[in-house]
């Protein structure tokens, strides 16, 4: 079930109507939730309902056990169970043929027979996601930053809540369990601001991104050789701009379905092309993704302590893995492994100049170099995450570099819409903000008028075409 999908505004408009009814009854309310979130969820498979039943159960119940325990050892002993089961469900589901595969060509590689071992299994929809849910509850339970939930019903919803359920945000179990408890209540100003959302969503994810995807990206990446270096410049630009629009749509549709139902999802975009360094990129690129990577996988790696080499270390193992995170390739490894090693550059110029030491703020043009420099970078890690083979991305690096010109393939309308793509990020953040308070203090019958003019502009303006998330293969 797609966000832009008739599907989902019926089964949205029927859990806002249910849920406000049943707003004084938390047992009936939130079994409405659960009872939706796992329709959403089915609507790909029962077979995915299933696993994720199964999975959040078993976690509940090893969180039960986790916090009674009265020992180091017996608390360590529950931590370890629960992290063996969900990274062997991820890795026997995602990862399994990926790694049999590629040790299979080493074997080849040397001469000698494979295994011939595969998996005839179909990677869940967001099981990404809701694993490193899951366990950052364990985590969090363990380090006595959270008390576990105080009902089986709760935390299935905190797992299964079906806006953020498929590519996020990655919520944190001590932000959203304590909003579950209390009687929701919805104010006009909250309402209008999670219409918005979803509006600025629709509108990404249809008239920018679906258009860049089927008229430039899907094209340049299919057979680069048919492309000038303009033409596939122009195609990775798209795709710097597909794959934003495309996820932050995502992210805004969740955030604001989940502000109709009067809870809070986290920020997850905030203008990531606007980074004038790396790590100023991962502090605006699917924030909940990178906060999670640095709260338990860099710190629990050991973070910035031990020395000036092991931070180095540290932070290209978490972006190495949070590259493999994405998806079961080597070409997520490389992805990953350029943003690791930018990262650890940048760390170590910083250290160079003295982190502690008083400097003189970036003149403008020096800034816009940096940032130029940086969404660069980034789209140079793009091309890898893109393309479905190393001999595809080295083919449009190459093509680039041939420096031919001519572009014929991508007429004003594509040049358009990568401006509008571009932007998405130049506009004033004070034009948005005036545009969100002009709809929310709008009555709510001139709220829903402006949300259907915004949908039969996007049926007209957007493509026919089907394109599901990016973020649903993760």
């Amino acid at each position: 079930m797609l966000f832009n999908s008739l599907e989902y505004a019926i089964l949205l408009a029927l859990v806002f109507f249910g849920y406000y009814a049943l707003a004084r009854l938390k047992l009936l309310r939130l079994s409405l939730l659960l009872v939706a979130s796992y329709v959403f969820y089915s609507w790909w498979s029962a077979y995915y309902l299933v696993l994720i039943i199964g999975s959040s159960t078993a976690d509940y119940l090893v969180a039960k056990k986790l916090f009674a325990a009265r020992t180091p050892r017996a608390r360590k002993a529950w931590v370890v169970v629960s992290v063996t089961a969900n990274l062997t469900l991820l890795g026997t589901f995602k990862y399994f043929n990926f790694f049999v595969s590629s040790l299979d060509a080493g074997l080849a590689s040397l001469g000698l027979g494979g295994l011939g071992v595969h998996l005839n299994v179909v990677v869940p929809v967001g099981i990404s996601f809701y694993t490193f849910e899951s366990l950052s509850y364990i985590i969090d339970i363990y380090r006595g930053k959270l008390e576990p939930a105080q009902s089986p019903l709760e935390f299935l919803v905190f797992i299964a809540f079906f806006p953020h359920l498929v590519a996020g945000p990655i919520i944190r179990p001590y932000d959203f369990l304590p909003q579950l408890r209390p009687v929701p209540s919805l104010s006009l100003e909250a309402g209008g601001r999670g219409l918005f959302l979803i509006c600025v969503g629709l509108v990404k994810k249809a008239v920018i991104a679906d258009l860049l995807a089927v008229n430039l990206v899907d094209r340049v990446f299919e057979l680069p050789s048919r492309y000038t270096s303009v033409e596939l410049l122009a195609g990775v630009y798209g795709y710097a701009f597909q794959i934003y629009c495309d996820f932050s749509a995502y992210s805004d549709i969740a955030i604001g379905s989940a502000l109709l139902l009067g809870l809070r999802l986290p920020v997850n975009f905030e203008h990531p092309y606007r980074a004038a360094s790396l790590q100023d990129f991962w502090r605006r690129w699917h924030i909940s993704l990178s906060s999670w990577l640095r709260d338990y996988l860099y710190i629990s790696l050991g973070g910035s302590r031990g020395g000036t080499l092991r931070t180095y270390r540290n932070l290209a193992l978490t972006m190495l893995l949070g590259g493999l995170w994405h998806g079961a390739s080597w070409t997520f490894v490389v992805w990953g492994a350029l943003h690791g090693l930018g990262l650890a550059a940048g760390r170590a110029l910083e250290d160079l100049r003295g982190a502690s030491s008083p400097r003189a703020p970036r003149s403008l043009a020096l800034q816009l170099l940096f940032v130029l420099l940086t969404f660069h970078y980034v789209c140079l890690g793009w091309i890898f995450f893109r393309a479905p083979t190393f001999e595809r991305a080295w083919e449009v690096i190459r093509g680039i570099g041939a420096l031919s010109g001519g572009a014929a393939n991508v007429s004003p309308l594509l040049w358009g819409v990568l401006a509008a793509g571009l932007a998405t990020h130049l506009l004033p953040p004070a034009l948005l903000a005036a545009l969100e308070r002009a709809l929310t203090r709008l009555p709510a019958p001139a709220q829903a008028a402006v949300v259907l003019a915004v949908v039969l502009g996007i049926r007209w303006a957007g493509t026919s075409a089907v394109v599901p998330f990016i973020y649903f293969q993760f």
